[in-house]
């Protein structure tokens, strides 16, 4: 039995083949990778949330229940975004506004223009993240990085800045406090997700 906390050092194109094998927690791997990103790159498209978030609920089920018969090509990626695309032309046409939609679809086209895309839009929301965590007060940053990105204990940190485990923990979570505030819930579940899978 693999490791929970491997999958996250996985390849997508390995964690394909372990999808279509029937692997419940290498699906649960690529949900947690593409769902936010996916579900931004469908907002815009659709300038509506709930039918974006249908879109995407859409085709995380479809990914789950047809694994075996499906073809990835060579890159997840391309095969997630083009899944999305024809989720939206299809329900442009059930709906009839095309319109709606056709002009927005032309960086659709291309797999290496949607992996530049996908890596684009990765990019924007890490600049983003990051930029909230430094406009957090000195000491509050300064503990909540230790915290979330070089992994000292509440202890550790304690020790370490000569305060009390107490004052830590209230720094860390008044930081989390701020961060979801400042980026939104759906951005701020994105850079949990990140910072578990490190």
């Amino acid at each position: 039995m693999i490791p929970i906390m491997a999958y996250g050092t996985y390849t997508d194109n390995e964690l394909a083949v372990l999808l279509k094998g029937g692997d419940q927690d290498a699906f649960t791997e690529i949900y947690n990778r593409f769902f936010g990103l996916l579900y931004i790159h469908a907002c815009k498209r659709l300038k509506s949330d709930e039918e974006a978030k249908d879109i995407i609920q859409d085709l995380f089920a479809a990914l789950w229940n047809k694994r075996e018969s499906l073809q990835f090509g060579t890159e997840l990626a391309s095969y997630l975004y083009a899944a999305v695309r024809n989720r939206i032309l299809n329900l442009a046409a059930r709906s009839g506004i095309e319109s709606r939609y056709m002009g927005t679809l032309k960086d659709f086209t291309g797999t290496e223009q949607v992996q530049s895309d996908f890596q684009i839009r990765e990019k924007q929301l890490t600049q983003i993240i990051e930029r909230e965590i430094g406009n957090l007060p000195p000491k509050m940053r300064e503990i909540f990085l230790m915290s979330r990105t070089q992994g000292y204990s509440h202890k550790e940190i304690a020790e370490q800045l000569n305060i009390s485990e107490h004052t830590v923990r209230t720094q860390v979570k008044n930081a989390l406090r701020i961060l979801r505030t400042k980026l939104g819930l759906l951005l701020y579940v994105i850079y949990l997700l990140k910072t578990f899978q490190k």
